[in-house]
Formats: structure tokens, sequence, C-alpha cells
């Protein structure tokens, strides 16, 4: 029986990407062939012939599938498609979504009573993750994947002779970084250039370079709320909205958290380097420039304002150097010390960087 698992994802902010890859890398530990890819990225004529497949699905907005996931959805709405189309593949959905909207988990909730109708079978019930838990979306996440994973194995057995890869083996990486002559030109789109005059097919890959035309706070100065009302030019771009529309805007880090990220790991700025897939089902990000500068990739790529997620502390504890850091690490990473993590970690907002100075040792 051919061990082989499919992992297909829609992602708006990259949670549910995360999501995905966690369940790769769990389902590789169990001896499975996988793949991790994004709905839109995936040859979707090419799923009947799947036998297992995993699918991490976010709600957004008022109910609506992302971006990534649009094409893939449209597909299976077809009314054309015979009710055995998809009866040779097991499936088990996977929903993130926030309780506070009144269509929470919509699309995953969409997503497996269609996979029903096309005849597929149903290992496990749609896990419904809620970013409102006090724990976020891991409350659901969890327990979720321990079933599946139990349900996989007794229908899919580890190979004789062979167990599960241990948690404390560290992962390869998906990148490798190639450094090159500091003098060679770097080759990318200037951050401000627009894309075109009347192309309004703007993603996450291929955006639209809109100017920051007002920045206005609309509440008081001394309210706990910074609401702020801002203006954007998108002359030319062809792009129409409607109120209630969502704009996804990528942002730089500040300068001087760039600069002190720089610090703390004693990295060269100015070095230049290529980066090169060490998976032919993970992609270099499009818009990096060839060659990229260190400081170019720690600006526009590096969210190093953000808060870490588990699999940040997760890997971290490969490289701590002492027994009682790295314990502390994967407790972080583990699910029973997810509330700790909590406390530690998301309550206080603590962001990346903050993390690295408050783990210092363990970094250098």
């Amino acid at each position: 029986m051919e061990r082989r698992l499919l992992v297909l994802y829609g992602s708006q902010t990259g949670t549910a990407q995360d999501v995905a890859e966690r369940v790769g890398r769990e389902a590789q530990r169990r001896r499975f062939a996988c793949r991790v890819v994004a709905m839109d990225e995936y040859e979707i004529a090419t799923l009947i012939n799947e036998r297992l497949v995993v699918l991490v699905a976010a709600t957004t907005g008022q109910g609506d599938e992302p971006d990534n996931m649009k094409t893939f959805w449209r597909f299976l709405l077809r009314k054309n498609l015979p009710s055995d189309s998809l009866s040779q593949m097991s499936f088990a959905v996977l929903g993130l979504g926030d309780s506070s909207y009144q269509k929470f988990n919509f699309v995953a909730k969409r997503l497996h009573r269609r996979l029903l109708q096309l005849g597929a079978t149903a290992i496990q019930n749609v896990g419904l993750a809620d970013d409102q838990h006090d724990l976020g979306p891991d409350a659901v996440v969890d327990p979720w994947l321990s079933t599946l994973w139990e349900i996989v194995l007794q229908s899919y057995p580890l190979p004789p002779g062979l167990e599960i890869i241990s948690s404390d083996v560290l992962p390869p990486p998906r990148y490798k970084v190639i450094y090159v002559d500091s003098k060679m030109e770097s080759r990318h789109q200037p951050q401000g250039i627009q894309n075109g005059p009347g192309d309004s097919s703007y993603l996450s890959d291929s955006p639209f370079f809109a100017r920051l035309f007002s920045n206005e706070r609309v509440t008081a100065a001394d309210h706990f709320q910074d609401v702020c009302l801002v203006k954007f030019d998108i002359s030319g771009s062809g792009i129409m909205y409607s109120p209630g529309d969502v704009l996804m805007v990528q942002p730089s880090n500040r300068f001087d958290l760039v600069d002190d990220f720089l610090s703390l790991l004693q990295l060269d700025p100015t070095k230049q380097f290529y980066l090169q897939s060490n998976d032919p089902d993970v992609t270099v990000p499009s818009l990096l420039p060839k060659p990229c500068t260190v400081r170019y990739a720690v600006e526009h790529y590096f969210d190093i304002a953000g808060m870490p997620r588990r699999y940040f502390f997760e890997l971290l504890a490969f490289f701590a150097s002492s027994e009682l850091e790295k314990e502390k690490l994967r407790e972080f990473a583990s699910t029973e010390g997810q509330e700790e993590l909590f406390s530690y970690c998301y309550r206080p907002r603590r962001m990346t960087l903050e993390v690295g100075h408050s783990l210092e040792v363990a970094l250098g």
C-alpha cells in the first residue's frame, strides 16, 4: 500500500499555511511521502488520483474563502462533476476561523459537505479551530491532529522495521542560502513601482505598489485604542472596492528593529545571497531580489515584530546552549505547555525580537 499524503491549504494571513506545514512535518515523521500545496497551486484535475488528503481551510471576511483557494473552490462547485468523482479519496478537513463572526468556519464546513457530495469518504469530523479561544486555534488543532494520526495509522501502518521519527531529530532545512560577491547587481522590482495600469488582478505574490497618501488618527490621543484612517493612492490600478472589503498590506519592519535584529545575531547587512529551495514543492518567494542583501530580507520578509508561532520555539530548542533552556523551549512547543506559552508570549504580545533578547543565550 502506497503511503502518500497530500495536504492542501487555503490561507489568507499565513495561519492555515502554518498549520498545513505542521501536518506535513508530522506526516513525514510517520514515514509518509507528503506534499503540502496551496489549493490554487495544485493541479486539481489530478485530485481523482489521490487516496489520502488533508485540507486546511481558513475563513476570511464574512464567510469568504482565501485568495489562494478561489480557483480550486470554483472547480469543486461545478455542477457537471459526477457524484462519484472522488469515491476513491479519503479526506479530513480542518477549519480555521473566528467565532466572533457570524459565519464561523463557513468555508471548512462547505468544503467538507462538497467533498462528501462528490463521493469522498471523511475519516474524521471537520475540525473547527477558533482564534477567539484563550489558547488560539491550537486548542482544537492539537487534539484533532492526535485523533487524525490514530485513524490514519490504522489504515496505513508503519512499514516493517520502521518507527515514527523522533521529534528530537532536527528537520531538514527548506532552503539553501548561497552567499555571493557583494558587488553583484541585485535584480528586483523596486518598492513603489506599480504593476501596470488597468490590471486589477493583484495578489500577495503580485501586488499593486500603492503610495501612502495620509495616515490620520481618528480616536482621541488619550483613548486606549489607536484607530487610524489610512488612505492609499490606487490611481491607474483598476481596483474596485465596496464597504466591508479587506485590504491586505505587506509592511516593512522599522529600521531600528532591523538594526537591533542584525546586531543580536551578528549578521552583516550588506552580504548578498541567493535562496535555493531544497524541496521541489517549496518555492522561493517570487518578489525576493536576486541576489538579495541580508538587510533587505530582514526588512521585508522576516516577521521580527510579530508574535512567534509554536514551531519557532520547537526549532529554537535545537540550538539552545543549555539543557534548561532547551527543556523550556520544548515545553513551549508542546501541547501541554500551551498555557505557559500563552502567558509568556501571547498575552503580553511579545514579538519575535523580544523573545530573541530574552533567550539570547540560546541564540548565541
